[in-house]
């Protein structure tokens, strides 16, 4: 795994120095959009809605607009001038009974692993919070956005829970709970039993992922039987000893995105370049060039995202 934040723990006098990792991921089947004619990537640029020339990030600002129409602009100079207290520390304002918190409000869970300087801390810290029973609540900034959190422990490591701002939980507005609903009592004592008889212990390994497995199946048959569509300038890569496998085809497929773009020196940028703008001149050259840096950032991100589902 690899850490996304660096910060400390901060309750009382006890400070423990530690690394923030993203405890669960989302195993979907990544999928582009493609032309459908010759699988070529669809690429979507930032486009100006007054003067309708392209935007390159570096112009890109953020904008809040007001019920007239008018746009108030934040640049990252404002931001950062905003105060974040907890930027690099996890703020345990006070411990509660892990009852307390209602399961709405959980929105991400992170492990906490320690610093070497932090171990003994870290490990006093996590048994005498397990023994107690409770959670601990504090308040927590990751990526500039500071949030409600709690800290449990899990299989030995303390975990940091993210949780929704009370503001952020929609109340329950429905009709249906202003009708006077008459439930017989007996059908509230069969219903209770017909819950006693499916009442089992939950254990998550017994449970799959049906639809992504049959993905994963439909997009292994198709590599089989050879219905793949190579587009214009690609690589081919070097196909594995043996019959097909997702994971390695996969895996291959990263690296020979890899060695186009490198190969290309973004010569594939250029051409759909060319193709969108309809000949600009100069300055719409300068632009595209921006545009296509931030394409290939996009892409490196991509294939770090394929990498880690492969």
């Amino acid at each position: 795994m690899r850490s996304i934040w660096a910060g400390t723990i901060a309750f009382g006098m006890v400070v423990i120095p530690v690394k923030l990792y993203a405890a669960t991921e989302q195993r979907d089947v990544s999928f582009r959009q493609v032309h459908r004619e010759d699988g070529g990537r669809i690429q979507y640029r930032r486009v100006c809605t007054v003067d309708g020339e392209e935007v390159p990030y570096s112009d890109v600002a953020k904008g809040y607009e007001l019920p007239t129409g008018d746009v108030v602009v934040l640049t990252d100079e404002d931001l950062s001038e905003l105060p974040l207290a907890t930027t690099h520390r996890i703020d345990v304002l006070h411990f509660a009974p892990g009852g307390q918190l209602d399961p709405i409000l959980a929105n991400k869970a992170y492990y906490l692993e320690p610093e070497p300087a932090g171990v003994r801390a870290y490990v006093l810290f996590r048994d005498a919070l397990e023994r107690s029973g409770r959670v601990a609540v504090a308040k927590v900034a990751i990526r500039q956005r500071e949030a409600l959190a709690a800290l449990r422990v899990r299989a030995g490591v303390l975990v940091l829970e993210t949780l929704l701002w009370p503001d952020e939980v929609r109340s329950p507005d429905f009709a249906f709970l202003e009708e006077d609903v008459d439930v017989h009592s007996q059908e509230l004592k069969m219903a209770a039993s017909l819950i006693d008889t499916m009442t089992e212990d939950f254990e998550p390994s017994a449970y799959h992922d049906a639809y992504r497995e049959a993905l994963e199946a439909l997009v292994q048959a198709k590599i089989e039987g050879n219905e793949v569509v190579r587009p214009p300038g690609a690589i081919t890569p070097e196909r594995p000893a043996g019959g097909a496998d997702l994971t390695e085809t996969l895996r291959a497929s990263v690296e020979a995105a890899k060695a186009n773009r490198n190969g290309s020196g973004g010569t594939g940028g250029r051409r759909a370049g060319s193709r969108t703008g309809g000949g600009r001149g100069k300055e719409s050259a300068k632009e595209d060039d921006g545009g296509r840096k931030t394409a290939a950032t996009g892409k490196r991100a991509t294939s770090t995202r394929r990498k880690a589902s492969a």
